[in-house]
Parts: C-alpha cells; structure tokens; sequence
C-alpha cells in the first residue's frame, strides 16, 4: 500500500517516539510504501521550527526513510478537492497524482469528512483508522 503522509503526522512522528512514529514505523517494516511531497514537507518543517525546533533532525532523518516527490498539483477533478479548504486541496491532488492508496491526516477539522471515503483512488483516514485498517 502506498500512504501519503499529512504534514502534521511527518510533525508529530519528527516531535514525539509516540503512537504516530511507531506508526510510520509500522507501515514501513510492513513493507508500505510512505509518501510525501515538497508542499506537507515545508508545512510541518515550518511548525517544526515554531513548536519544537528540537525535532527538525528527527524530520530529516524521517525524510530519509519516505519517498519524497516534488510539489504535486494533479489533475483532480474540482469536485473531488471543493470541499477542502484551499490550503488543504494541495495534499489531497499530490496523494490523488502520486497514485497513493491512502492519505493520512489528523487534522480533523478539515479532512474529518472525508474520513473512511475514497476519492479518487485515495481513502482518507485518521491515524487510528489506517492502523486499524493496515496494521491491525
């Protein structure tokens, strides 16, 4: 399975040995392909630098692991991103363009909607869902 990664779990499994890195962990010894692109990359590089700026490393050293494209626009169709906000479509047309089976995101607030819906190819789910679904 291919999984593309939100910017905001690259920023929790870089800022904490929690339940999202054992869970990036987890996808890559199961021998899951974990994707991001240049767009979440540089978000969760920014929140990094004002949350916790201890975490860059372990940022990069997560970076070094993942299949990193560059920023992705895609093609999808306007209906398959409307209901996002803007700042949000960018993610799900790069997993959508890169061919990814799954999106991760704990934003809640903006994907929660989405959560356990295909569009386009890509099932959108919360940590705790894609570790019940692939891991569990």
């Amino acid at each position: 399975m291919q999984v593309f990664l939100d910017a905001n779990i690259l920023f929790s499994a870089a800022k904490s040995d929690g339940a999202v890195r054992r869970m990036v962990r987890l996808l890559l010894q199961g021998g899951h392909k974990c994707v991001a692109d240049t767009y979440v990359l540089a978000e969760a590089r920014r929140n990094l630098a004002a949350k916790g700026p201890e975490a860059l490393d372990a940022l990069e050293a997560l970076t070094q692991e993942l299949s990193v494209a560059t920023r992705m626009y895609g093609n999808a169709p306007a209906k398959v991103l409307d209901w996002l906000p803007d700042k949000d479509r960018p993610v799900l047309a790069a997993a959508i363009a890169l061919g990814c089976d799954a999106l991760v995101t704990g934003d809640r607030t903006h994907f929660g909607a989405g959560y356990g819906k295909t569009f386009a190819g890509v099932t959108i789910h919360s940590p705790s869902s894609l570790i019940e679904r692939v891991l569990g």
